[in-house]
C-alpha cells in the first residue's frame, strides 16, 4: 500500500525526483537533502510502512540485503572509514518523517558527527529486572 500524502511514499515511487542512488522493485536509495555528511543515504520501501513495527518480516530482511549492498559502495566510493546505519522509531527517537527508513551515514574521520549515547551504568539487579520485564 502507498499512502498518497506520505512525502517518502511519493519519492520512493518516483513521483517526486531524487538523486537515485540505487533502485530495485521494493526500494530506493537516495541521497540526503539534509546529509549529515557526505554521501548520506535513505533506504525508502516503495510501500508504506509508518514504522519497524509495521514492515514485515521478509521486507525488513530484503532492507538489509539493500543497506549491506550500497553501505559497500557509499564506502568504497566515496573512501569512508566507517558507516552508521540509522534507523528511528517514533518521535522521541528522532524519527520525523512516519514512513519506515535507514539512514547509511558514512563515516570521516573528523567529520564533526557524533552518533552515540551516554552510557549508564545499572547494578546487576537492574538488569535483572529489566531482562524479567522483558521476557515476562
Amino acid at each position: 500500500m502507498k499512502d498518497e500524502n506520505c512525502i517518502f511514499c511519493r519519492i520512493a515511487n518516483g513521483d517526486i525526483p531524487s538523486r537515485t542512488i540505487y533502485e530495485d522493485d521494493h526500494f530506493r536509495v537516495i541521497l540526503d537533502n539534509g546529509p549529515a555528511t557526505r554521501g548520506h543515504a535513505l533506504i525508502l520501501p516503495k510501500e508504506h510502512y509508518k514504522d519497524l513495527s509495521e514492515i514485515p518480516e521478509e521486507t525488513a530482511a530484503e532492507a538489509m540485503i539493500v543497506a549491506k549492498k550500497v553501505s559497500a559502495l557509499l564506502v568504497k566510493k566515496l573512501h569512508a572509514d566507517g558507516l552508521n546505519l540509522v534507523q528511528n522509531n517514533g518521535e522521541t527517537a528522532g524519527q520525523t518523517v512516519k514512513h519506515f527508513h535507514i539512514h547509511l551515514i558514512p563515516r570521516y574521520e573528523n567529520d564533526g558527527q557524533h552518533i552515540l549515547w551516554n552510557p549508564t551504568h545499572p547494578t546487576d539487579e537492574e538488569l535483572d529486572s529489566v531482562l524479567k520485564d522483558i521476557k515476562g
